[in-house]
């Protein structure tokens, strides 16, 4: 009997595959819808593959990295997945972060071709010097800049795509360190594949599924909670360039919206939306909620309209599913952040020495699974740090394990901020900070928001005869740093409070000022 070829690859595992595979199967289902304009799948296909024979033209090849910087946009997920069928690595870039900023990730990244918004290419060409992308594609006209709907509707279909193998680096996302300095997560085909299945085992996404899409794509959350699953299997995704609260809600209305990501603040918005009572939500399954636990009262805000919420929690590291609470287990473990038993990875709590601890103790949260990253892009000392050698990644952040197995957070080894579902980290804040002249000392540090989860808090000892205020600071620094990294808090103390080896005691200043 004659045997069929073998494949080297197991089929459908890359990247590129999902879309052309979803698009023969099901070409004329509605794939994405941004604005009045409404994409198939067939026609999504097509689109990538044309992109993707303008990025092969332009020398990208196998992994090569090719970055995108801009708001929501269809443009976003078309590069994703033409750099995927041409074994190239795609570099989402975050749309709040300075010239500056942009222009470190560009650099370190080694990204040779560009494509970004208008508002985008401005601040790229703002710090212009320091950029050194080699190709740059404006998705909306910019003058010195090549159009990506000219390039996109003079191409060529793609001949022929690149069947990467599952370990091969699909994605560099960055994420900042307490350094200081981001650091590249080079998250695999494997990575975004086996994620997706775990979420699939968890809880249910179906192909009749029509979803929301309004958290920043350059987020692991906002891309891979429940955009790229929904696509996968075959479902339909309502894209907003940037969220809004009220247009969230009639979106949802208008198009019957059946599931949405969010962090627990874009939730707080949209119930405080004025006809939020009365507006149809009643086509929602769930909302799926990460970032934080949801507060009890805005569970019972949204329980009285028949809508539930799953939560989980997850790291750019994890692609992102870590932990997950269900619906039906969301009212019953409040403020917990999920169970730690997945069915396909696994999580444990661990001491200082890297053993288990018993359950009710403080421990750092570590992962194990098919989702954990292949590590941190040329920097293999911050890998090494994060990943042990049984394959453990480690969060930074503390947990505290229930009897039933779920876990808490608690804290954060690296004393990092979420701040309306932002990452801010101290270190890089305070290096700016600590060169205004009316600083002499200061520590960064998330206190309690009832609007935003957390408020970065500026502490400050003032330089001998000067003076501050918290606007003069986020001046000073706003060129510098990005929006949600500014404090939103001010505070001043005669001196900060230090240990025997000069660390700064930052839990002390969380219990004098919480």
């Amino acid at each position: 009997m004659a045997q069929s070829p073998s494949t080297s690859y197991p089929v459908g595992m890359d990247l590129g595959s999902w879309i052309s595979r979803r698009a023969a199967i099901s070409p004329d289902r509605p794939a994405l819808t941004f604005g009045d304009s409404t994409m198939t799948y067939g026609r999504f296909d097509d689109r990538i593959n044309r992109l993707a024979s303008v990025l092969a033209d332009g020398g990208v090849g196998t992994g090569d990295r090719v970055g995108y910087a801009g708001t929501n946009h269809p443009a976003f997920l078309e590069t994703l997945f033409a750099c995927a069928r041409l074994g190239a690595v795609f570099v989402p870039l975050n749309f709040r972060l300075t010239g500056a900023e942009l222009a470190y990730i560009l650099d370190d990244a080694g990204v040779g071709t560009l494509i970004a918004d208008e508002a985008l290419a401005a601040v790229i060409d703002s710090a212009a010097g320091d950029v050194h992308v080699s190709r740059r594609i404006a998705v909306t006209p910019v003058d010195g800049w090549e159009s990506f709907a000219e390039l996109v509707d003079g191409a060529q279909p793609l001949a022929r795509a690149a069947t990467p193998d599952p370990t091969d680096t699909a994605l560099i996302m960055y994420t900042s360190g307490t350094t200081g300095r981001p650091k590249g997560a080079m998250l695999t085909h494997g990575n975004m594949f086996w994620n997706n299945v775990n979420a699939l085992l968890s809880f249910d996404t179906n192909s009749s599924d029509i979803s929301l899409v309004c958290a920043p794509l350059f987020h692991i959350g906002g891309l891979n909670v429940t955009t790229l699953i929904t696509l996968q299997k075959g479902g339909h995704i309502v894209l907003m360039p940037a969220f809004d609260p009220s247009a969230a809600c009639q979106l949802i209305e208008k198009h019957r919206v059946t599931t949405m990501f969010g962090v627990p603040a874009m939730f707080l918005f949209m119930s405080q939306v004025p006809d939020f009572a009365t507006v149809d939500l009643s086509s929602m399954r769930f909302f799926v909620c990460g970032g934080a636990p949801v507060p009890e009262p805005l569970m019972k805000t949204y329980a009285a309209r028949g809508l539930p919420f799953a939560q989980g929690y997850g790291l750019t590291e994890t692609a992102p599913l870590a932990l997950v609470i269900g619906i039906d287990e969301s009212a019953a473990k409040i403020g917990s952040a999920g169970s730690k038993v997945l069915p396909l990875s696994e999580v444990r709590l661990v001491d200082a020495s890297n053993n288990q601890v018993p359950v009710g103790e403080p421990g750092e949260v570590c992962v194990r699974g098919p989702q954990v990253m292949a590590g941190y892009w040329n920097n293999p000392g911050a890998t090494a740090a994060a990943i042990d050698d049984e394959g453990w990644f480690h969060t930074g952040d503390v947990g505290r394990e229930d009897d039933d197995g779920y876990v808490y957070i608690v804290d954060r080894v690296k004393d990092m901020v979420i701040s309306g579902g932002e990452n801010v980290y101290p270190a890089e804040v305070e290096s700016v900070l600590y060169s205004h002249p009316a600083v002499a000392e200061v520590a960064i540090l998330g206190l309690p928001d009832e609007k935003w989860g957390e408020a970065v808090t500026a502490v400050v000892a003032i330089a001998e005869g000067q003076s501050v205020t918290l606007e003069e600071l986020r001046t000073f620094a706003a060129d510098q740093l990005a929006s949600y990294k500014l404090p939103l808090r001010l505070e001043f103390v005669d001196a900060l409070p230090r240990n025997a080896s000069g660390k700064v005691l930052k839990f002390k200043l969380r219990e004098d000022l919480g």
